[in-house]
């Protein structure tokens, strides 16, 4: 499989997918979406752009299955699998304010080998593909050389679900708004990862994630040179819920800094 050109035709897909929310974004009305759950949205685009999304993919690579946020095709268990989110940071889209990005990952027995994001706000394209490197609109990228959480700038997200990690949540923005350059929530977890990824930010931590929200963007993280783990300092990122990313050389106090106040829960 030539992962090169097919990681080209995904770009094209989800070039034309946001050509269509984008258009749709200029007529859309702050009333028109459903609660799936609290602070947790879908509009009538996100399912739009998802069937959009899955009729593509299925033409690029008829024997894989999905994983997709809004449901518009049932799960399978091929041993490819297209990882989709057609807009991740909905909330953001709702209210007319970026990042908003598509999100589009190729796994083969749960091993990421592709992935695509599309911010639609600035229009960029961030994308890598195994035995590649990692790219920014043609190109290259890389995670930044900051070596210290001191001297970084980390991104989050807030919990709008289990909250019973809140106390340990709020913990760590006042650990970070202390001992860092700073902390940043922008609404779109993919976003936040790949800005990790060409060195807009040094770190990110989040929990409650889903793998649609993370699967492309780590990819390109790590084929940009970053690390990532789930918040107990093992690899499942993609689907155990709890991520952390950085670049290399921040990446064991940023890990030992996460695992402290979420997983030994001390004041640090």
């Amino acid at each position: 499989m030539d992962l090169e050109q097919l990681c080209n035709e995904v770009m094209d897909l989800a070039r034309l997918t946001g050509e269509f929310i984008l258009e749709e974004r200029k007529k859309f009305s702050s009333s028109s979406f459903e609660e799936k759950g609290r602070q947790n949205f879908v509009t009538h685009v996100d399912t739009a752009a998802e069937k959009r999304l899955v009729k593509g993919l299925k033409k690029l690579l008829p024997e894989a299955g999905f994983i997709a946020e809004e449901g518009t095709v049932g799960k399978s268990d091929e041993d490819w699998q297209w990882i989709i989110d057609p807009i991740d940071g909905t909330t953001n889209f709702i209210h007319g304010l970026p990042p908003y990005a598509i999100c589009i990952a190729l796994a083969h027995k749960s091993k990421v080998v592709l992935g695509v994001v599309y911010e639609l706000g600035f229009k960029e394209f961030f994308y890598a593909w195994e035995g590649g490197k990692a790219y920014m609109d043609g190109k290259e990228i890389h995670v930044s050389n900051t070596n210290s959480v001191n001297s970084s700038l980390i991104a989050t997200g807030f919990p709008y679900t289990y909250f019973e990690r809140l106390d340990p949540f709020m913990y760590s923005v006042r650990y970070f708004m202390q001992n860092s350059h700073g902390l940043r929530r922008l609404g779109s977890a993919a976003t936040d990862l790949v800005y990790v990824a060409c060195g807009r930010f040094e770190a990110f931590y989040e929990y409650g994630l889903s793998p649609w929200d993370v699967a492309a963007a780590t990819f390109i993280v790590l084929q940009a040179g970053g690390k990532a783990c789930d918040f107990y300092g093992n690899d499942d990122w993609l689907f155990g819920g709890t991520i952390i990313a950085s670049n290399a050389n921040v990446y064991d106090e940023f890990k030992e800094v996460i695992r402290k106040i979420f997983v030994e829960e001390e004041k640090i």
